[in-house]
């Protein structure tokens, strides 16, 4: 008897020390889950900006406030760092495609919404309006989860957004016949150096790896060190849209001008549906009731850094020809041109610029902008030279 007694006491014991464990692990672990997100970013950078986030270096990850939901803003994919092949065409400095979104929040999900501007409807009456926006539809670009919700702020992780093909570089080498590739998760990782914050804009980068390359054209056998395994920078830019100061100019079909589309539902019905309008800076005198007038904001354009001499002193004179235009039109010191300073970024939307891009074989050299759709409005120019060209230029 007396050892079945003492049996159980021990396993008494046993039963008390096992319910201790339970209730210590149960305690830590809500502990953690209940740590806020301010206690978290404690070991983050924090970058104040156009939109606020943190960075955490030690997880590789980055975090974004939102506070203002449904507020429109633009956002810009491009390629920072390319491939070097002219025939592939995945350019340093190339941009993608500029897209008007903003964030929804239902419930714990973050959506980012792009709503369709190439339908609209011009008009004071809501009902029209909303005739139109039913009638076709819009796009959920990502959906995030909120981590936390703190004095009226979400925060969500971006990390996933920032990391996947955002400029179709798999579908581009693809397409060009130089190989199957696959976005490989373990060899990419945010590039922090180039991920800055300002206040009209957000800047974020990472360094994309795409394997496979069994199947390798001659291409991208010019230029990748190794065929499994090619490494390119994508960035991505959010950037505050423009004032509504600003008026838009029809596009006539005998200008030079590239123009921008839509259609506007609210049109009366003898008139075309479809409207144009010229893509342009935003120019405007300092004293319009004057012949000759600075402007309120001139346009500089930035050359490249890295443009080496005697071409860069050449560039410079050649486009600063562009004055004698901006004066024929009354304007003085209108167009500008500077070199890129050396702090600055020239995927910063705040910079014009001029790109100096070498490629394994000659190639053409052409303008593009980041342009808001809504207006054709230009917000950052985005000129490519080939330096070959110039090579072949000289040969002929």
């Amino acid at each position: 008897m007396q050892d079945i007694k003492n049996i159980g006491i021990q396993m008494k014991k046993y039963l008390f020390i096992t319910f201790l464990l339970i209730f210590y692990i149960v305690k830590q672990g809500n502990a953690q889950g209940n740590i806020s997100f301010s206690e978290k970013a404690k070991n983050m950078s924090k970058k104040e900006g156009f939109f606020t986030y943190w960075l955490d270096e030690n997880n590789g990850k980055v975090y974004l406030e939102i506070k203002d939901f449904k507020k429109e803003f633009l956002y810009v994919n491009s390629l920072s760092a390319g491939l070097g092949s002219n025939d592939i065409g995945l350019d340093r400095g190339q941009l993608g495609e500029e897209k008007v979104v903003y964030f929804n929040k239902v419930g714990k999900k973050i959506l980012l919404v792009q709503p369709n501007y190439r339908y609209r409807a011009i008009t004071d009456n809501k009902n029209e309006k909303k005739a139109v926006k039913d009638s076709f539809a819009e796009s959920i670009i990502w959906g995030f989860t909120s981590e936390s919700d703190e004095n009226g702020a979400i925060i969500i992780d971006i990390t996933d957004f920032l990391l996947r093909d955002s400029h179709g570089i798999v579908d581009k080498i693809k397409g060009s016949k130089q190989g199957t590739y696959t976005l490989n998760a373990s060899r990419s990782a945010l590039y922090y150096e180039n991920t800055k914050n300002f206040p009209l804009n957000s800047e974020f980068e990472a360094s994309l790896t795409y394997t496979g390359g069994n199947d390798a054209g001659s291409y991208m056998r010019a230029v990748a060190p190794s065929i499994e395994a090619v490494t390119v920078r994508t960035h991505h830019s959010f950037i505050q849209l423009p004032d509504s100061d600003y008026q838009k100019r029809a596009f006539d079909p005998r200008s030079s001008y590239y123009p921008i589309s839509y259609y506007d539902f609210a049109t009366p019905i003898n008139e075309p549906i479809e409207k144009y309008f010229i893509s342009r800076h935003r120019l405007k005198k300092k004293d319009p009731n004057t012949k000759m007038s600075e402007p309120v904001k001139p346009i500089v354009y930035y050359l490249d850094n890295g443009t080496p001499e005697p071409i860069r002193s050449a560039l410079l004179d050649g486009a600063r020809w562009w004055n004698q235009a901006f004066e024929a039109a009354g304007y003085l010191n209108a167009f500008q041109v500077k070199i890129l300073p050396d702090e600055a970024d020239p995927m910063d939307c705040r910079y014009n610029v001029i790109n100096w891009v070498h490629r394994s074989t000659r190639g053409w050299s052409y303008g593009s902008s980041v342009t808001d759709p809504r207006t054709g409005e230009i917000i950052k120019g985005h000129v490519t030279l080939g330096s070959l060209r110039v090579r072949q230029d000289y040969l002929i």
